[in-house]
């Protein structure tokens, strides 16, 4: 699934922040020079033209994609709205630009089923499923770029109540074969349908071809909403498979499919799926399962997501560090009993936002981020992202990039090796090189 690479070169390119390797093997694709040297007589110089005709007339092999890059991605979420307006995006970006962060999440498939900037691609030119606010994505892609930040494509899944609106054999369906809708009226497509499989596949890779360095898929997982018992599934469709075992086929099937196009693949799920159980069963998501065929998995372990009493907490918004230091240590236990098939890294979600919808919940500022933060590290990882639906982040709460940089100071010279790096990098027990034995796949021969 996963090819390893060796414990120097993953330090290495850990180190190395967020620029892939840019750089291309002219010698791959330029035919050898021919040199006519004085003193040649006219049969060796009518020689060496034929020749010279003869390399240039041969096809030339097209020239490796760039190796992926592992990046240790700090980020945050970005609707598109926010990405495809000047005057915020601006703003976003002179922001990151003094701190830590380094990456960015963006809707290219939204929570309405839209795919947010134009993409040429079949299934969504027949649908219409165009509602561009991003109009200008290689302008934004070029930019983002400029200022050294990681891109991440957030793709919303089954939850989409465009797609079955314009396919409705592609729906959730109940017995009188009407479609199902949840709490909100919205429809959502049935993960059994293999064609939304391969639709999701279709706007993966045209986010990749955007410029997009990742591709990570939300709502990759069943409703849990009132009437959902009544759907019903065609035996044909299932073929006995359980809501775990398809979840999981689709991701296999969807990252075999992406890696091919040399893109990291990632996905988000509930947290409270991490141990298993009743909440697994009912989504149809197996942690460990969905972590054997990604590049990173992102738990949503938000404090507000958490009931009263969970981990032995009171109240788990108004305690964000034991809450997501509990989180992810059961995290380790499950992903660290099921090592030998290999996993994903660990990425999680944290909370910048305050629940006031809660009963028992306290106001989210710098001091509750950070926290969050630093029980991430504390647990032994050391990538995360912030989820604000509005996109209002709490900067303060955030390192400079400087400060960052003396924590784990990266290898920013040019040309420096593997070896150089393992020499020069920081053993931090506390961030642990358990990740240096998960291998980050290579792209295609």
């Amino acid at each position: 699934m996963k090819k390893r690479l060796g414990i120097g070169f993953l330090l290495l390119v850990l180190l190395c922040g967020c620029r892939r390797y840019d750089g291309t093997d002219r010698s791959a694709t330029m035919p050898a020079p021919v040199v006519v040297r004085p003193g040649d007589s006219e049969e060796s110089e009518e020689e060496t033209k034929e020749q010279m005709t003869e390399a240039a007339t041969e096809p030339e092999t097209e020239a490796p994609e760039p190796a992926l890059v592992p990046t240790k991605v700090k980020g945050i979420y970005l609707s598109a709205y926010v990405a495809g307006t000047e005057s915020m995006i601006s703003n976003i970006i002179e922001q990151i630009d003094k701190t830590e962060i380094n990456a960015v999440v963006i809707d290219v498939k939204d929570d309405n089923g839209r795919i947010t900037f134009r993409m040429d691609t079949p299934m969504v030119q027949e649908i219409g499923a165009v509602n561009a606010f991003i109009p200008d994505i290689q302008g934004l892609m070029k930019r983002l770029k400029e200022h050294n930040i990681y891109t991440i494509a957030r793709i919303v899944a089954f939850r989409d109540p465009y797609l079955p609106e314009q396919k409705p054999q592609l729906a959730l369906k109940l017995a009188d074969g009407t479609i199902y809708r949840d709490n909100k009226g919205l429809a959502w497509v049935n993960p059994y349908k293999k064609e939304a499989w391969d639709y999701l596949v279709e706007v993966g890779i045209g986010a990749h071809e955007a410029g997009f360095d990742e591709v990570q898929f939300d709502y990759i997982r069943f409703s849990t909403e009132r009437g959902i018992n009544n759907v019903v599934y065609d035996e044909a469709d299932t073929k006995g498979r359980s809501k775990t075992q398809i979840i999981a086929e689709f991701m296999e099937y969807a990252y075999d499919r992406l890696s091919e196009e040399n893109v990291y693949v990632s996905a988000d799920v509930f947290g409270a799926i991490i141990g298993g159980g009743v909440d697994s069963e009912n989504v149809g998501q197996s942690y460990e399962e969905m972590a054997r065929h990604l590049d990173y998995i992102c738990p949503m372990i938000y404090p507000s997501h958490y009931g009263d009493g969970n981990f032995g907490i009171e109240h788990p918004d108004t305690q964000p560090y034991d809450t997501i230091l509990a989180a992810l240590q059961g995290s380790q236990r499950v992903l660290d009993s099921n090592r030998e098939s290999g996993h994903a890294v660990v990425r999680p979600w944290l909370q910048d936002f305050t629940a006031s919808y809660l009963e028992h919940y306290i106001e989210y500022g710098d001091e509750q981020v950070q926290a969050q933060i630093q029980a991430v590290y504390d647990a032994g990882y050391d990538e995360w992202l912030l989820w604000s639906a509005a996109c209002r982040y709490h900067w303060g709460a955030l390192k400079s990039w400087e400060e960052a940089g003396k924590e784990a100071p990266r290898a920013k010279e040019e040309g420096q090796s593997g070896q150089q790096a393992a020499e020069t990098s920081p053993q931090d027990e506390g961030i642990s090189l358990k990740d240096a034995e998960i291998s980050f796949r290579k792209p295609a021969a």
